[in-house]
């Protein structure tokens, strides 16, 4: 990152049925739909639900990072 450079962050909850790695990029991917410049990201939290004794579900919560202006 450039001392020129200025970020905003947005937090956003990714999931998946199958694992944690996907849920991430599935909240990546949905980001850079929407927002231009996306550069990094930092994983906050880790969760899943439970069915029947089994992991049914990962969720992530993450802050991607995204430069604006130039």
């Amino acid at each position: 990152m450039s001392a020129q450079n200025v970020y905003k962050k947005l937090e956003l909850v990714g999931s998946s049925t199958t694992s944690i790695e996907e849920a991430i990029h599935n909240a990546i991917d949905a980001a850079s739909e929407t927002v231009k410049n996306v550069e990094w990201f930092e994983v906050m939290e880790t969760r899943g639900h439970v069915e029947d004794g089994k992991v049914a579900h990962f969720q992530v919560v993450v802050k991607v990072g995204f430069r604006i202006g130039k």
